[in-house]
């Protein structure tokens, strides 16, 4: 088999750094990203695979790796969109977003934006991490994307992995007969450092004996190197959302087509305020 070249965020720890093994095991050309320059190497070195250090709290340097990316790799067959977590109390990034929504969406959203045409060239598989909390906790309002109205660190989060979703879908109506093909997925509840540092109460079930019943890093991460490894159209669906290697039942915003576009339009006007900023201070 030839061997592709694979891209991970959020790949200094847990299920992307699993999944970095995995591939690495399996004979891939693995990119490890990850905020913490340390750990970034670490798992890096560990499998012997390329990697980058990239805050997505900082568009600027999502738009750095992207380039690098682009720079490096003429091709990539698989970008795993894993980068993320849940917050605390209200926070603006540099680029003035709510951070919970520009880390988990805004950043992949622009990251994927940047290598389309690398992606489509390539025929690519672009998976994003996604979360039950879609469901549980998702109310997107199209016209309060940063929260400035109404925030809570649970709703922001479940918020952003509905995004995750909504763009899933419209990555596949948009580019799909380009050739690339893209699903979100929910790895389920991993025993990680997830959650530690928010001030949700989703921490306390990190924190404590729960934790031994929930999924190692290799159970969360199974999906997505499934995803990566069977074949869209014969195993899965493109533009849909799985969980445990099967179709999931999401949020029912997640099915609105016109909430998908519109997040798609709202998105782009988001990220490119950035370069309004950088050009601005030039």
């Amino acid at each position: 088999m030839t061997e592709r070249t694979i891209v991970i965020t959020g790949a200094s720890d847990g299920i992307g750094a699993s999944a970095a093994r995995t591939f690495a095991k399996q004979g891939e050309r693995v990119i490890v990203v990850g905020r913490s320059a340390e750990k970034t190497e670490k798992v890096a070195n560990e499998i012997g695979a390329d990697y980058f250090v990239s805050d997505f709290a900082e568009l600027a340097q999502v738009r750095t790796l992207a380039a690098q990316l682009k720079e490096k790799y003429p091709r990539i067959d698989v970008l795993a969109n894993n980068a993320g977590g849940i917050m605390g109390p209200r926070e603006l990034t540099v680029d003035g977003h709510e951070k919970t929504f520009q880390v988990n969406h805004l950043a992949p959203f622009l990251l994927t934006t940047e290598l389309i045409d690398v992606l489509t060239a390539s025929q690519a598989t672009v998976i994003n991490t996604s979360s039950v909390a879609n469901s549980i906790f998702g109310n997107l309002d199209i016209d309060d994307l940063d929260a400035a109205r109404s925030y809570s660190t649970n709703r922001a989060y479940g918020n952003a992995k509905l995004a995750n979703i909504l763009f899933t879908a419209e990555l596949h109506n948009r580019y799909n007969t380009e050739g690339i093909t893209t699903a979100a997925f929910h790895p389920g509840g991993v025993a990680t450092n997830f959650a530690a540092d928010s001030t949700s109460n989703m921490r306390l079930a990190y924190k404590s004996f729960l934790k031994r019943f929930m999924k190692t890093p290799e159970e969360g991460a199974d999906t997505l190197v499934w995803l990566a490894n069977a074949t869209a159209g014969h195993d899965w669906v493109s533009g849909a959302y799985y969980a445990k290697r099967r179709l999931a039942k999401a949020n029912r915003q997640a099915y609105n087509a016109g909430l998908a576009k519109a997040l798609w339009q709202r998105s782009e006007a988001m990220v490119a305020q950035d370069l309004d900023k950088l050009d601005q201070s030039a």
